[in-house]
């Protein structure tokens, strides 16, 4: 698979939604995870990203604009153990409780399919890092529609086992801008990692487009240790 360039895809999609990339930095030392969130209406705008245990949750920036919290209020990211849950959706709760039942990541999200946001019906995209005793592997997955049909839910999971340094991978929740918006399609993409952590974050906030852009999640755990440090920006403050 060609590697593609995270700033390129970025800024060359006015519209990617939601998006997650997971990968290990170029001297192998640490994972790396970035999540970011966007909008085109008031109420998915009028949000933040705060701090939440280990984790991060959306919060309402303006609690007296929140018109609906079904769909944008929710815990993108969780630890449980040794693993780091993030998803665009209240389905990392699913994926947190029912692997602490001894679940597989798979097993958890086939209770859960694409959102019922007719008629974009989003994609649900979910990913899992797995750090333990210096080894490191992570999945991704991809719950959506049947080309835009409620009707069947599109089940993918992609997993890699010991990621090559200075590789991640970025899957989104659209292709770009429309009505309806159309889903993502295909393999997460394959994009470089830098090593250090506040460059990955100006880089990825600097290259999301500047009227839709909402919020961004930024960690490295190191393999070693699992000691993580994490980076958040806002852009209503």
């Amino acid at each position: 698979m060609k590697m593609l360039s995270l700033e390129q895809e970025l800024k060359g999609n006015a519209y990617p939604g939601r998006g997650i990339v997971i990968g290990k930095t170029p001297d192998g030392k640490k994972a790396a995870i970035a999540y970011f969130i966007m909008g085109r209406s008031e109420n998915s705008r009028n949000r933040i990203f705060v701090t939440d245990g280990e984790g991060i949750r959306t919060q309402a920036f303006d609690p007296a604009r929140l018109s609906d919290p079904s769909l944008v209020i929710y815990a993108p990211v969780r630890v449980l153990g040794n693993k780091t849950i993030v998803t665009n959706g209240d389905q990392t709760d699913t994926i947190y409780e029912l692997m602490d039942k001894q679940m597989t990541f798979e097993q958890a999200l086939r209770t859960r399919e694409f959102e019922p946001d007719a008629p974009n019906y989003t994609p649900r995209i979910s990913g899992i890092l797995h750090i333990e005793n210096g080894t490191y592997n992570y999945a991704m997955s991809i719950l959506k529609s049947n080309n835009g049909s409620p009707d069947a839910c599109n089940r993918f999971t992609f997993a890699y086992q010991n990621p090559a340094a200075g590789e991640g991978h970025f899957i989104h929740t659209y292709m770009g801008d429309g009505n309806p918006l159309p889903s993502f399609e295909g393999e997460p993409k394959l994009v470089g990692i830098p090593n250090e952590m506040n460059a990955f974050a100006d880089m990825v906030w600097t290259s999301l487009n500047e009227e839709n852009k909402v919020s961004l999640f930024i960690r490295f755990i190191d393999i070693e240790t699992g000691a993580y440090e994490t980076k958040i920006l806002n852009k209503n403050k």
